[in-house]
């Protein structure tokens, strides 16, 4: 198999052969599109049945033997009325030739028997492809066209590579994402809960997550301090007038819950924070002296998302945005960019995130404020990438309409990319609020405004975090950082009391004096990932010793407390892993 082949060629030809083999199948099933996509493929077909595990195996089978057998890809232009003829039994192919503009060339590929709707490009022949490159992943349910008014259809997803050990290297990759897959962490390290029930997309922090989510938080504001910002706290629900002045109502209602109805007033829950902050603004008259403002919050907001994109933590209608708003002169505007960059840059490097790529994106054709003000603020964001020396890539035109920013996507442990942190200008809302400063000169000006959040969400930065570290948390942020486990009872009292001593030193201590064996204890503390377990018997308490296992498998015998609690202390304080 060659492998100059490009890759979206090869899997989009071998969703052709799999599309041929279900309809060895199913002679009578309706087919609908079949893209290559990111690490593999899928097809949507109409179905006389669900399909089970044991057909995808036969569907396998049958793909094998048409790779095989060397079945050349014909391209052919066809007229409109060609087309409708060869896929006069096919409705979704008719649908899909009707989408296609007059004037553009319709075309068909086939291989041996079956013959397909598409403008290609194909591998030239099955030969192509390699029979043991592929693998069928999945079977999903899919609306045609994406619209939940349409008729749900039955999707295989699969993925093909050039090899048999490119297969084999990607499976092992799914495997480390699915023993990572923050649901499942969750779960077993009882940290969070869902409850569909009781509300879909809505959090339930188990008191080990809140353990985490509570150290996140802590050191989220003492940094903010440390550089030079407030807190504010807002109200969860406001005035209709609020939205409807911040456009919100306008462009972003369908993601709002619906209103309450009080004082015959509508109310809307929040869902973002920013008209709060402007309020906080507007409450007093500003002068230059009195900028910039930097004000951040931990506020909680609520965004109405479709039932079918929830995603444990990563996609939920109630969340924490870590968020600010700095509200600078035109002058202030150079440096509060430079600054806020380098800050998110700690924060992220913080918790352990060092591969880092920003994205700036600029003025769309559609947008408000003055070219002069796009044109400086894009400088600025370009001047301070580049002064803290990060790869970055513009996308031009990609901006919202009401100003540039910045988007910083990390890479976690196994190489994914992740978005977290924002920096964006918006030339929108002061204009909307009617917002001021009193400038040097006397004139009454328009501040800029600077959305920033660091984290992104709490909810979504925690299943980031979990998935980062496969649930073994750094010991500064582990809900449990010691476990003691003693050696029968006459290990007991000291074990309490040595307990007491180390968290009286700050840790976050599990003291197991249940009846279990000593080894089921040590499991259950791996089970847990806990940094540092503490064996207790004689030794360690006739000369105030202590034997750790570390969560990495490394072990030291009979150290001295002391000694042991200064390593600890260093590890938090240092944020290192174990």
């Amino acid at each position: 198999m060659a492998k100059e082949i490009e890759l979206s060629t090869l899997r989009h030809s071998t969703a052709h052969v799999m599309a041929e083999a279900v309809l060895e199948m199913f002679p009578d099933a309706q087919i609908a599109i079949g893209p290559a996509i990111e690490n593999g493929f899928y097809y949507d077909f109409d179905l006389p049945r669900p399909l089970t595990d044991a057909d995808l195996e036969t569907i396998t089978k049958n793909m094998r033997k048409i790779i095989n057998s060397g079945k050349e890809f014909v391209r052919k232009e066809v007229t409109r009325e060609e087309a409708r003829e060869i896929f006069k039994d096919q409705k979704y192919k008719l649908e899909l030739l009707d989408a296609i503009p007059e004037g553009e060339t319709v075309t068909t590929y086939t291989q041996g028997s079956f013959t397909d709707l598409c403008r290609g490009p194909h591998v030239d022949s099955t030969k192509d492809l390699c029979a043991d490159g592929f693998k069928l992943l999945s079977i999903a349910g899919a609306y045609w066209r994406g619209n939940e008014k349409n008729k749900m259809l039955t999707r295989i997803y699969a993925t093909a590579w050039a090899s048999k050990e490119d297969l084999r290297a990607y499976m092992d990759h799914l495997a480390d994402i699915e023993k990572r897959d923050h649901r499942k962490l969750g779960k077993e390290l009882d940290l969070f809960s869902l409850h569909e029930e009781a509300g879909p997309g809505l959090v339930y922090w188990h008191p080990r997550g809140a353990r985490i989510r509570q150290t996140i938080e802590q050191f989220w504001r003492e940094e903010h301090y440390k550089n030079g910002y407030e807190m504010v706290y807002t109200p969860h629900v406001g005035k209709s007038w609020l939205w409807e002045t911040s456009g919100h109502l306008g462009f972003y209602k369908d993601s709002m819950y619906p209103p309450m109805k009080m004082d015959n007033t509508d109310y809307y829950v929040k869902p973002m924070n920013c008209p709060f902050h402007i309020m906080i603004y507007q409450n007093s008259k500003k002068s230059y002296r009195d900028l910039p403002c930097r004000w951040a919050e931990l506020g909680t907001v609520y965004r109405y998302e479709k039932a079918g994109s929830l995603h444990g933590l990563m996609r939920v209608r109630g969340f924490t945005q870590d968020d600010a708003h700095l509200f600078v002169t035109p002058d202030q505007m150079d440096e509060e960019i430079m600054e806020v960059l380098r800050f998110s840059l700690h924060m992220l490097h913080s918790f352990g995130f060092n591969d880092i790529h920003a994205y700036i994106s600029t003025k769309p054709e559609k947008s408000v404020g003055e070219v002069e003000k796009w044109d400086a603020a894009t400088e600025a964001l370009k001047k301070a990438v580049e002064k803290e020396g990060l790869k970055y890539d513009v996308d031009e035109g990609g901006g919202a309409f009401y100003g540039p920013k910045i988007d910083l996507k990390i890479k976690d442990a196994i190489g994914r990319e992740w978005q977290l942190s924002t920096v964006q200008f918006d030339f929108n809302l002061p204009e909307r609020f009617g917002m001021t400063f009193v400038d040097k000169d006397g004139v009454e000006k328009r501040p800029y405004m600077i959305h920033r959040a660091l984290l992104g969400s709490i909810e979504r930065f925690f299943g980031v975090l979990m998935e980062n570290y496969a649930g073994a948390f750094p010991p500064w942020l582990s809900p449990d950082q010691i476990a003691i486990i003693p050696v029968g009872d006459m290990a007991y009292d000291y074990s309490k009391s040595l307990a007491d001593t180390l968290k009286k030193e700050g840790f976050r201590v599990a003291l197991d004096l249940s009846d279990d064996r000593m080894n089921a204890k040590i499991r259950k503390a791996q089970k847990q990932k806990t940094p540092y377990m503490l064996v207790i018997g004689e030794k360690e308490m006739a000369d105030n010793l202590v034997s750790i296992r570390y969560r990495n498998g490394k072990q030291a015998n009979l150290v001295p407390t002391a000694d042991f609690i200064k390593e600890v202390h260093s590890a938090i304080d240092n944020k290192e892993q174990i």
